[in-house]
């Protein structure tokens, strides 16, 4: 995907942008603006985004701060990474837009839509649930042994092995291990506890107006189909109303084992009528 790089804040702020009106300093066609997750960057979205060009949509993948090649620290709540993202979106020009977000990026993603509620037109949120609590332990491990912690979440991320298969798990094992690698070494446990402090998900949620989609791994290990029923509930309530869907047999990290899937729901959903 085209990189766009931008200052904001005062730090260089990288988006991979692509599709109709692709020049992210141009407005047009609805942006879908895909968030990605903790200790990862915009790459988690490659195999989505092209194929939501491939039907001739556009989008836009921000690392956020301390992520990929954006700059600055990782920013340490929920509310603080939506705030940003309103700022890099009003920096875009996005007037209308459809926000996507997986994991922490789904939290970041539901606190925005509640900032631009004029504005998104559609929401959808992959492995989410809220509040979102993190293992006490793997918080820890994130701040004093990161190899420990990128083995943990590598061991929780995916659906099992009787799923995937010895050969392509490990394969996305060590994708997933290289993108972690990547991100500055403070950013996997600020993200965790980000997660893990947020408690205001089912304010925001109340305060969405648009349509909004739950996409759940069936075998997810972090966040649960059954855990999400909350947040379902809370979305389903306003007025843009919800819906849920589960993609069988994945695990967490839809986005590489279900890219297909995963953006062929998406692009349906952004697609329909209101």
């Amino acid at each position: 995907m085209p990189l766009v790089h931008l200052e904001l804040d005062g730090y260089r702020v990288c988006v991979a942008a692509h599709g109709p009106h692709g020049d992210a300093s141009t407005s047009g066609a609805p942006a879908i603006v895909l968030i990605h997750g903790a200790g990862h960057d915009h790459t988690v979205w490659n195999d989505v985004a092209a194929a939501l060009v491939t039907a001739g949509l556009r989008t836009l993948a921000p690392d956020l701060p301390g992520h990929g090649e954006s700059g600055g620290a990782a920013l340490a709540d929920v509310d603080t990474q939506a705030a940003w993202l309103v700022r890099l979106l009003d920096r875009l020009e996005c007037a209308r837009l459809s926000l996507v977000g997986h994991s922490m990026g789904s939290l970041t993603a539901l606190a925005a839509a509640a900032r631009v509620a004029d504005r998104c037109v559609k929401l959808v949120l992959v492995g989410s649930v809220a509040p979102m609590p993190v293992a006490p332990f793997l918080v820890d491990a994130a701040r004093e042994d990161l190899p420990a912690a990128w083995a943990m979440v590598n061991k929780w991320s995916f659906g099992p092995l009787e799923e995937l298969g010895e050969a392509r798990l490990a394969a996305l094992q060590a994708l997933n291990l290289h993108r972690m690698q990547r991100q500055p070494a403070a950013s996997l446990a600020i993200d965790l506890g980000a997660c893990n402090a947020w408690q205001d998900g089912l304010m925001a949620a109340s305060q969405v107006r648009c349509p909004a989609l739950l996409v759940c791994g069936e075998r997810d290990r972090m966040t649960p189909p059954e855990a999400a029923q909350a947040l379902f509930n809370a979305l389903h309530a306003t007025t843009g109303g919800a819906s849920m869907i589960q993609i069988p047999g994945a695990g967490h990290l839809m986005m590489d084992e279900a890219p297909v899937i995963l953006s062929d729901a998406i692009r349906a959903f952004v697609a329909a009528a209101p």
